[in-house]
C-alpha cells in the first residue's frame, strides 16, 4: 500500500509540474515578450540554395532556432488554451489565432480512428490527475519529444558535420545521417528509439528525411494525439536563402491509428543575441568570455533526462 501511495504521489507531482509550466507560459504571454512570433505558417518554396555552404557542400544552417507559433499546449489550436482549462479573458478569437499544426487534412483536425480518439481523450482528461504512468505526458518526465514534437518545445540548436546534421534539444538529441543512397546499414527492426533512425539528403534548400525505427511513445501535444510505431514518417526542412527562417513539414501515414494521412507544418526562425527572450521557446544565454566580452549564445542546459520528474528536480521523490 505504501508503494502504491508513493507512486501516486510521484504521478501527481509530475501533473502539478505540467500545470505549473502551463501557468508560467500564461504569465510570459501576458508580459508581451513574444512579439517575434507570428500567427501563420511561412510559405517557403523548395528550390536552389543561394546561401553559404559548408566544406562538404551542405547549406550552412548552423545555429539556434525556435518555432514561432506557441508550444505543445494544443496541437490543433496552438495559440489557444488547453481544452480542459477555463476560458481566459485575454484569449483572442479563434480566427485571429494561428492555424492548426496540421495542414492535412484541410480542416486541421486529427483524423483518429474511433478507438484512438477514445484513447486520446483519456490521455487528455487525465493530464492533471495522472493516476497511471501512461497518463503522464512524456515530456513532463523528460522523455525525448519524438521526431516532430521536439520542434514544438523549447528552442534548439542545429550543428552540422560531414555527412551529419545534429539537433540539440533540451529533451535529448537527434542525429540525421546524410545517406541518400541508403548504403549505410539500417538499424535492426527490433531497435526502437524515441526520435527514430533518421536518414536524409539535401536537394537545394531542402533537407529531406525518412524516419524509421521510432517507438511511437511520443505524443504531439498535451491534448494527447499520437501515432503508433508503425507510422511511416517523411520530413522536409525547407530553408529560405537568407538563412533566417525555415518551414518544417512532416507526413505521417499510419493505418493502425489514423483514418487518413496527416501533414504537420511548423515555422521556425533563427535565434540570435538580439532576439527577445520569451521564457518558453527561446531560452538562450550569452556566452561570456574572459574580460567580460560576450560572444554568441548557447542554449539553456538543464538536467532533463527520462524519468527525472519535474525537469530534474528529484527532491520531490
Amino acid at each position: 500500500m505504501r508503494n502504491k501511495s508513493l507512486n501516486t504521489l510521484k504521478l501527481s507531482s509530475v501533473a502539478l509540474a505540467v500545470s505549473f509550466f502551463a501557468a508560467s507560459r500564461t504569465t510570459v504571454l501576458a508580459q508581451g515578450q513574444n512579439a517575434w512570433r507570428v500567427p501563420y505558417v511561412y510559405e517557403i518554396a523548395q528550390g536552389e540554395w543561394q546561401g553559404p555552404r559548408l566544406a562538404d557542400g551542405q547549406p550552412d544552417v548552423r545555429g539556434h532556432w525556435s518555432n514561432t507559433i506557441g508550444n505543445h499546449n494544443n496541437i490543433t489550436d496552438p495559440q489557444g488554451r488547453f481544452p480542459l482549462d477555463p476560458p481566459s479573458a485575454n484569449e483572442k478569437p479563434r480566427d485571429t489565432r494561428a492555424p492548426s499544426r496540421l495542414v492535412l487534412p484541410a480542416d486541421g483536425e486529427f483524423p483518429l480512428q474511433p478507438w484512438a480518439r477514445a484513447k486520446q481523450q483519456e490521455f487528455m482528461s487525465n493530464l492533471y490527475s495522472a493516476t497511471r504512468p501512461e497518463y503522464v505526458e512524456p515530456l513532463a518526465r523528460c522523455a525525448p519529444g519524438g521526431p516532430t514534437k521536439s520542434f514544438l518545445w523549447h528552442g534548439y540548436e542545429i550543428r552540422q558535420y560531414p555527412n551529419y546534421v545534429l539537433f540539440l534539444f533540451d529533451s535529448g538529441t537527434r542525429l540525421i545521417h546524410l545517406d541518400k543512397t541508403g548504403e549505410a546499414a539500417p538499424l535492426d527492426e527490433d531497435i526502437k528509439l524515441w526520435n527514430g533512425d533518421s536518414r536524409g539528403w539535401w536537394e537545394g534548400n531542402t533537407l529531406h528525411v525518412q524516419v524509421r525505427n521510432h517507438n511511437g511513445k511520443a505524443r504531439f501535444g498535451r491534448t494527447g494525439e499520437f501515432v503508433s510505431e508503425h507510422a511511416l514518417i517523411t520530413e522536409r526542412f525547407i530553408f529560405d536563402n537568407d538563412g533566417e527562417r525555415y518551414r518544417y513539414e512532416a507526413d505521417y501515414v499510419d493505418d493502425t491509428v489514423l483514418t487518413e494521412p496527416i501533414r504537420f507544418a511548423i515555422p521556425s526562425r533563427r535565434i540570435t543575441e538580439d532576439t527577445p527572450q520569451d521564457g518558453w521557446n527561446n531560452i538562450t544565454f550569452a556566452v561570456n568570455y574572459p574580460g567580460g566580452v560576450t560572444r554568441g549564445i548557447e542554449a539553456y542546459e538543464r538536467t532533463c533526462v527520462e524519468n527525472n520528474g519535474s525537469h530534474g528536480d528529484v527532491s520531490i521523490y
